[in-house]
C-alpha cells in the first residue's frame, strides 16, 4: 500500500493569542509504534489513545490493527504544544496519510477538537482566539467543537463549521454530506451580573459619591473602615453604575475568558466581569502564570471590575505583584523560551479592617490592639501599593436615620447616565490622542501633562501638597487624574480648585 505525508494545521494557544500548528502524519513499515514528536506535554502525547479508539467507533481501521510505524509531528518543534484540541487534525491526518479517506485539499482550513472514545468532538478552551488568528492568518475555514459554537459568535471573515463526531468531518471533507456554517452574531450587551444595587444602600453618601467618581474615570478605590458598616457591598454594587461593554471592550475580555476556558456554552463575555478571589488564593491564580500560563484573576477581570476584600489578608507576594499589572494595565509572564503578556486593564475595588480587632479609628468602639499590632497589619500593605490606589475612603458607621429613609429605585440609573456622560466627555477630549486611551485613568504623566487643563488655584494647589511631601510624583499626576475626573462629572470645561480639594479628600485615612 502506497503511504504519503498527511499534512493539516491545528493551533496552539499563546497567552490570549494563538499560533498555527502544522500536524504531519507518516506511516511506514515497521515495528508497530506510534509517536507523537514536536515538544508535546502529556495531554498531548495521550492522544494516541483517544485517537485510536476514536478512529476504530468511526468505521475506519485505527492505527493498531497492522504493523505500521506511525509518526506525528507537531511543527514547529520548538513551540511547546499543550492541550487536546490537536486529537481531531491527527486522526484526519492518519486517515489521509493511510489512504482510508478520498483526497482532499486541507491547505485554507484549521482543525481544532479533542477526540472522546466513541469519536465524539468536545470541546476545549480558546476557540475564539483560534478563530481570530486563523482569520488574520489567511485561513478560510474553521473546524471546531459544535459545544464550542457559540464562542465563536463574534469571529469574523472566516467560514466556521461546528462539527459532532469525527465520522461528521471524514464524510464532509469526501463531500458526501453537507454543514451549516456557524452563524455569526451581532454583540448585544447586558446588564452586569450582580444581585446588589447601588440604589439599596442607604447613607453612606461618600462612600458612594467616591464609587461615581472611581466609576466616571476608572480609578481604583480603598474602602477601609470597621466591620459591618457595608464596605463590601459597596463594592459589590460597582458594576451596577458602569457603562454596558463596547464591542471593543466585549472582544477583549471574550479573548481572556476564552483563552481561560471559561466561555463554553457562552457566545462572548456581554457585561462586565467581577471577580472576588479569596485571601487565600494563590500568587498564580491571581495574577496569572503557572507551568502553562493562564490568565490569573487580574486578567479575568479586565474591563470590569476585581474585588480583593481583606486586602491585608492575602500573601505578601500577590499584593505586591499586582503592582504591575495595575500600573501597567498588562501582566507580563516570562519564560525560558517565551514572554507572554495578558490585559488586566481593570478596576480595583479593595477593602479592609483598619486594624486586627476592626476597631481602630472607630468612633463607637475602642479598639484593643497595641499600637505595635494596629502598626504591624496596616503594614501589611506596602506604600508603593497603596499609592497606586487613586481613591482612600473611610467608610464610617451608618446611623438609624440612614436606615429609616426611602430607597431611591432610580439611583443606580442616574449614577450609569452620569458615568456614561463623563466618559464621553472623556472620550472626546481624547481623540487626538496616538494612541487608545478610553477613560482618565488609562492617562499616563505626559498625558496629563498634555489634556488636564487647570487654572491656576488647582495647579497651586496641587503643586503645594507635592513640595510638603503630602504626595508622591505618582500620586500628584493620580490627584490630578481624580480631578479631571470630577471636573468632567460637572461638565467644567477646566479642572478648578474645589476638584483638586475633592480629589484631595480622596486620601487613605490609614496608612497615607
Amino acid at each position: 500500500m502506497q503511504h504519503a505525508i498527511a499534512k493539516i494545521f491545528s493551533a496552539e494557544l499563546e497567552g490570549i493569542g494563538a499560533q498555527p500548528i502544522e500536524v504531519e502524519v507518516d506511516i511506514n513499515i515497521g515495528l508497530a509504534s506510534f509517536t507523537i514528536v514536536g515538544l508535546a506535554d502529556k495531554a498531548v502525547s495521550e492522544a494516541r489513545e483517544r485517537v485510536s479508539s476514536a478512529i476504530k467507533n468511526s468505521g475506519a481501521k485505527p492505527p493498531t490493527r497492522e504493523n505500521r510505524k506511525i509518526v506525528v509531528n507537531l511543527a514547529p518543534a520548538d513551540v511547546k504544544k499543550n492541550g487536546s484540541q490537536y486529537d481531531l487534525a491527527i486522526a484526519l491526518g492518519y486517515l489521509a496519510a493511510s489512504n482510508q479517506m478520498r483526497p482532499f485539499d486541507a491547505s485554507g482550513a484549521l482543525f481544532v477538537g479533542e477526540l472522546g472514545l466513541s469519536g465524539d468532538v468536545r470541546g476545549v478552551p480558546g476557540i475564539f482566539n483560534i478563530c481570530q488568528m486563523a482569520s488574520d492568518e489567511g485561513f478560510e475555514t474553521v473546524f471546531i467543537p459544535y459545544d464550542n459554537r457559540h464562542e465563536a459568535a463574534l469571529a469574523r471573515g472566516i467560514t466556521i463549521l461546528p462539527i459532532k463526531r469525527l465520522r461528521e468531518a471524514i464524510d464532509y471533507l469526501e463531500g458526501t454530506i453537507k454543514i451549516t456554517p456557524n452563524q455569526t452574531g451581532d454583540f448585544e450587551p447586558e446588564a452586569a451580573m450582580t444581585t446588589i444595587d447601588i440604589s439599596e444602600i442607604r447613607g453612606q453618601e461618600t462612600a458612594k459619591r467616591a464609587l461615581l467618581v472611581a466609576a466616571a474615570g476608572g480609578h481604583n478605590i480603598f474602602f477601609s473602615g470597621p466591620p459591618g458598616t457595608g464596605k463590601t457591598m459597596l463594592a459589590q454594587t460597582l458594576v451596577s453604575i458602569l457603562p454596558p461593554l463596547s464591542l471593543e471592550e466585549a472582544v477583549e475580555a471574550t479573548r481572556v475568558h476564552s483563552a481561560a476556558g471559561l466561555l463554553l456554552g457562552k457566545r462572548y463575555v456581554a457585561s462586565r466581569p467581577f471577580r472576588a478571589p479569596h485571601h487565600t488564593a494563590s500568587l498564580a491564580s491571581v495574577v496569572g502564570g503557572g507551568q502553562n500560563p493562564r490568565p490569573g484573576e487580574v486578567s479575568l477581570a479586565h474591563r470590569g471590575v476585581l474585588f480583593l476584600d481583606e486586602l491585608p489578608e492575602f500573601h505578601r507576594d500577590v499584593l505586591e505583584a499586582l503592582r504591575q499589572p495595575l500600573e501597567g494595565g498588562v501582566v507580563v509572564v516570562a519564560r525560558a523560551k517565551r514572554t507572554l503578556s495578558f490585559p488586566s486593564r481593570c478596576l480595583l475595588v479593595a477593602a479592609s479592617n483598619p486594624c486586627p480587632c476592626g476597631y481602630y479609628g472607630d468612633h463607637e468602639k475602642e479598639c484593643v490592639c497595641t499600637a505595635f499590632e494596629v502598626a504591624r497589619y496596616q503594614k501589611k500593605i506596602s506604600g508603593p501599593l497603596l499609592d497606586r490606589i487613586d481613591l482612600h475612603v473611610w467608610v464610617d458607621r451608618i446611623r438609624a436615620a440612614d436606615l429609616k429613609k426611602d430607597l431611591d429605585e432610580r439611583e443606580s440609573d442616574r449614577l450609569r447616565e452620569a458615568v456614561i456622560g463623563a466618559r464621553a466627555r472623556a472620550r472626546e477630549r481624547f481623540a487626538s490622542a496616538a494612541r487608545p486611551i478610553l477613560s482618565n485613568a488609562d492617562m499616563t504623566s505626559k498625558d496629563v501633562e498634555r489634556y488636564v487643563r487647570r487654572t491656576p488655584g488647582a495647579h497651586a494647589l496641587a503643586e503645594k501638597m507635592l513640595d510638603a511631601g503630602k504626595l508622591s510624583a505618582r500620586g500628584y499626576f493620580k490627584l490630578l487624574k481624580v480631578a479631571q475626573t470630577i471636573a468632567d462629572l460637572e461638565e467644567a470645561p477646566m479642572v478648578e480648585e474645589r476638584h483638586v480639594a475633592e480629589a484631595l479628600s480622596y486620601r487613605s485615612r490609614v496608612g497615607a
